[in-house]
């Protein structure tokens, strides 16, 4: 599967991971140390509920009249980056 690229690509990706770790049965030759299993599945929880905080907080902003420019910045990336992973579809 190739890495998602817009917000929502990567929040149904987190949600899709999410539903396979929920639906996991192992069988006997599938057992793991649960620690790492549990790790695993709290970083993919925790990238989801980042990806949604930094949206709701790029919408804000831009709700603000911030620029892309500037969100790209604190992003560590180009505005027009920015723009193009986060934008709604109004602004697209």
């Amino acid at each position: 599967m190739a890495m998602p690229r817009s917000v929502q690509d990567i929040l149904d990706h987190a949600d899709e991971l999410a539903k396979r770790f929920e639906d996991y049965v192992p069988a006997p030759e599938d057992e793991r140390d649960p620690r790492v299993y549990a790790a695993l599945r709290d970083g993919v929880l925790a990238r989801s509920d980042a990806e949604r905080s930094i949206k709701a907080a790029i919408d804000q902003a831009r709700e603000h009249g911030y620029s892309w420019a500037f969100i790209g910045r604190l992003l560590g990336t180009s505005g027009e980056a920015a723009r193009q992973r986060y934008a709604t579809k109004q602004e697209a």
